[in-house]
Order: C-alpha cells, then structure tokens, then sequence
C-alpha cells in the first residue's frame, strides 16, 4: 500500500473522510469516548446550543463555571463558551491544557472594552477602586481590584465600604442596574452586550399585552427599558431559580434564547417565551452569534487534536488570577 492509501486509510479508521457525514448521534459517543480516554471535562454555557448542553458534564453561568473549572482534577478542560471564559478556566487552573472549540468564539461585551482605552479612563479616577464584570479580557482583569459576576455583583460591590469610590466595567447596563440596587454611584464604563441590546420595548409590551398572565424576567444586562417591566431580574442560574420557584405558569424570558432548554428540563409544565428583538430573525428572539460558533463537529475535533488550546502569558496570568480569587 503506498503512503497516500495508508493516509486515506488511516483518516477513513478515524472517521474524518466522512466527518460532515456523521449524525449527531455519531458525535455523541465520539465524544464521550475521547472525553473518558484523555480524562476531559466539558463545560458549557447555558447560551450554548442544545447538543453541547446535554453532553456537556457541566452546564451553568459565568460564576457557576469559573467555579468548577477551579476545582476541576481533570487533564483537559473544553470550555464549551466565549473566548475569556476559557481564559479565565486557563488563569485558574495553568498547569492543565484548557481547549475552546472555535477560537473565534469571542464576546462583544468583551470587546466593548479595550484595555489601553481603560488604562486611561481609569487613571483620570485614581481614588476609585475597579470592580470589573467577569465579561472582560484577562489584560482588563489585571486593572481590578475585583471581579464580580450578575450572580454576585451585588455582594461584591456592598464588600466595600459605601463611601468607597468605584469604577464599574464594562457593561453600563448591568453598572446601572447595580447602582440602583446598592445605592452607589459608581462611574460606569460604556460597554454593553450586542445580545442583550438588541431586545425591543416596543414587540415586548405587544407579547406583554396578548398574555397579561406572563410573568416578564430579565437579565441585568439588558436595558433599564428593558428592566422595568420585568417582574424579577437576575443572572441565568437565577432566572432559572426563580422559575422554578414561582407560582405562575408562564414566563417571558429576556436573555439569551439558549437558557431555554434548561429551563424547559426544569419548569417542563411552563409556559416560556423569548423577548422579542428588534430585527426579525427565524425565532425571533436574541441569540448571541459568538456562542452558537462552537459546534459538536468542532467540539468532537476540538478534543481529537487537542486544538485550539488556550494559553495566556505567564505575568499576565498571575495578575489577572488575584481578582478571580477574590471573587471566589
């Protein structure tokens, strides 16, 4: 057999000939199988579509996550997510390999917030602390003296002593929705998630409207138009929560559409409805386009070549860990 044949050959034993072929049923026991050989955990995002949530070993939100990757004893984490999430698993855990589906999987929160830019911003307010909102770059981490997540941002925040100045960063929404639940005024930097912005008032109070028994609940990313409809706000692990907990049958959800599915497995007797945005689209609802870039077929190569892997410069780590630490 000549060495093209043996290549063939070898590439049709390892199924990748076929790859775009394979049902998602194929990609399952794949997975699972690489996952049991190289002792690899997955970590998902509820914003992730539906196939990486079930076979994912652990599906939260950003602090839930940060905080498994922290004590997870596995070889291999696959952040099933957006960029700084995988880099924070990296920053907590930098003897282990810390792998991300699509390395183009990033955050316009994130982005929202350039490191230079806010070096500056933050020397104009020298008296100020700097909590800063998990949804940031590891280089906007090592500028914090915290890091906070929608989970526990109120917590944090009351950490310190209320004549503390503070720099909040870098979602404006979420700052401001915080300022009012503390009673702070804190100097907001202006960022904001393209997901969370995109929802509109004016389709929400129409769904509001054609069903009066709907209970609105909402992530604090969103707009203060936005929030004051809601009946509850809170993270996804608490919006979460709070459905389950409540009487009322149905809900309309603003956040990210992907929290629909664990919701559905949790409250499978509710009613639940995604807020409107403002372009059409086929669901009609908010769908983060960095999260759905992670696929199975590029979580399954993703584990079979052990690429794209994470890494973060060795300074830059140590520093950005100290306010991660804090917060957990």
């Amino acid at each position: 057999m000549d060495t093209l044949a043996k290549a063939k050959e070898n590439l049709e034993n390892k199924g990748f000939l076929d790859i775009d072929t394979r049902n998602s049923t194929d990609y399952v026991s794949e997975i699972n199988r690489l996952k049991k050989e190289k002792n690899a955990v997955i970590l998902a995002h509820y914003y992730q579509e539906e196939a990486i949530q079930d076979i994912a070993d652990f599906v939260g939100d950003s602090l839930q996550l940060a905080q498994e990757a922290s004590k997870t004893d596995a070889d291999i984490i696959v952040f099933c997510g957006v960029h700084f999430m995988a880099e924070t698993a990296k920053i907590l855990n930098p003897t282990k390999k810390v792998l991300l589906p699509d390395l183009k999987a990033g955050c316009s929160l994130a982005d929202s917030c350039p490191p230079a830019e806010f070096k500056a911003f933050k020397a104009k307010h020298p008296d100020h602390k700097v909590v800063t909102y998990i949804n940031c770059s590891a280089e906007i981490k090592t500028m914090s003296d915290i890091v906070c997540t929608s989970s526990n941002a109120v917590k944090v925040i009351n950490s310190f002593p209320q004549d503390q100045k503070i720099i909040f960063a870098p979602d404006k929404n979420l700052g401001d929705y915080l300022n009012k639940e503390t009673g702070r005024n804190m100097v907001l930097w202006d960022g904001a998630c393209m997901v969370h912005e995109a929802f509109s008032i004016e389709k929400l109070l129409s769904i509001s409207a054609e069903h009066p028994d709907a209970e609105i609940i909402a992530h604090p990313e969103s707009p203060s138009h936005i929030l004051k409809t809601a009946s509850y706000i809170g993270s996804t692990a608490g919006l979460l929560k709070y459905a389950r907990a409540s009487k009322k049958n149905k809900f309309i959800v603003a956040t990210e559409a992907g929290i629909l599915h664990e919701m559905i497995k949790q409250v499978p007797g509710k009613h639940l409805i995604p807020a409107p945005v403002e372009e059409d689209n086929t669901c009609a609802c908010s769908e983060c386009f960095y999260m759905r870039m992670n696929t199975m077929k590029k979580l399954f190569l993703c584990l079979e070549h052990e690429l794209p892997e994470i890494e973060v410069e060795k300074e830059l780590a140590k520093a950005a860990s100290i306010p991660i630490e804090k917060m957990l």
